[in-house]
């Protein structure tokens, strides 16, 4: 059977295409969809409507990313994601993965829960809970506030007393305070590693002036040097399966006594940068992963496996 592959992504940018492309090399049948022009009809077979592939249900789905939105329609394409899930259609990634991801407070929640190593964090609500943490904690380093839900590094700032914690109105009243690990620099330098069905496909150092190193703030993608690779492999592994991620990226930061930290878990990474220095293509190894996936899917145990439709008629 010929798998019919749906990309979900709000814009046709070159990662997306070079994934139908790397797909479609594969032998897949890709189309190219936004969430937002999934619908929810409960007079079709399936519940959905889907433009793609004549309406019928695709085989699998690849999420490159989910476009911003009122919180009515961001609730109403997660919600088209897990229904998929419900029809047993893979989701890469899993609505849940996604909503455990944006949220930077689940995130680390998960990752200090699997053992995996994240710095002190602490999510609250209203200035006076903030300033509760700060007083506290700024005894010991100062605090990194970022938005709860952000990425590319906007939005971040380095509290080192109170009187940096901004007023409620321009955080929507939440405050994500994180240890500061100190490191050396300038230079400063973090890692990115791509993980994907479980393995550590690429990985890079992110070179910067400033202690935030994210690649569209200015940071430069170097080859890993200088630190055990098997170590920050080993580490983002575990960070994507304590989200439940089948790929992200994984952000990593060193001490300067050389312990690792997970900051962050991306899990609809982009990986421009990362591919700059990569010796594999990065897409092509996502194709190639769920393609296996779903090879495996259709083994000789196929028959014993609930079909699509079978939880909603059991339920």
């Amino acid at each position: 059977m010929i798998p019919r592959i749906l990309i979900a992504s709000d814009t046709a940018g070159a990662q997306t295409n070079s994934l139908a492309v790397r797909l479609g090399q594969r032998g897949a049948i890709v189309a190219t969809a936004p969430l937002s022009a999934i619908g929810f009809d409960t007079e079709s077979p399936s519940g959905l409507s889907i433009p793609a592939f004549g309406g019928a249900l695709p085989d699998a789905v690849l999420v490159r990313s989910v476009a911003a939105g009122s919180f009515e329609a961001i609730t109403r394409r997660l919600g088209v994601l897990h229904a998929l899930n419900r029809l047993s259609v893979p989701v890469w990634n899993s609505a849940q993965a996604i909503e455990r991801c944006v949220d930077k407070s689940m995130t680390t929640f998960l990752l200090r829960n699997a053992g995996v190593p994240t710095p002190p964090t602490f999510a609250v609500e209203g200035i006076g809970m903030a300033e509760a943490v700060a007083a506290r904690e700024l005894e010991q380093t100062p605090l990194v506030l970022k938005p709860l839900f952000g990425a590319q590094g906007r939005g971040i700032r380095l509290i080192r007393t109170l009187a940096d914690l901004p007023a409620e109105d321009e955080i929507n009243g939440v405050y994500y305070l994180q240890h500061y690990i100190p490191r050396a620099g300038p230079p400063f330098r973090d890692f990115r590693v791509f993980v994907c069905a479980g393995k550590a496909v690429a990985m890079m150092s992110r070179r910067g002036e400033d202690w935030i190193t994210n690649v569209y703030q200015g940071g430069v993608p170097e080859q890993v040097a200088g630190h055990d690779e098997a170590e920050l492999a080993a580490l983002a592994i575990a960070a994507a399966a304590a989200v439940g991620a089948d790929f992200a990226g994984a952000d990593i930061v060193a001490a300067e006594d050389g312990a690792l930290f997970v900051l962050e878990v991306n899990s609809m990474p982009a990986w421009s940068g990362l591919q700059s220095v990569a010796v594999v293509n990065i897409a092509d190894a996502v194709a190639e992963a769920l393609l296996a996936f779903l090879a495996g899917r259709a083994g000789p145990d196929a028959a014993a496996r609930p079909s699509r439709f079978a939880a909603l008629a059991n339920s």
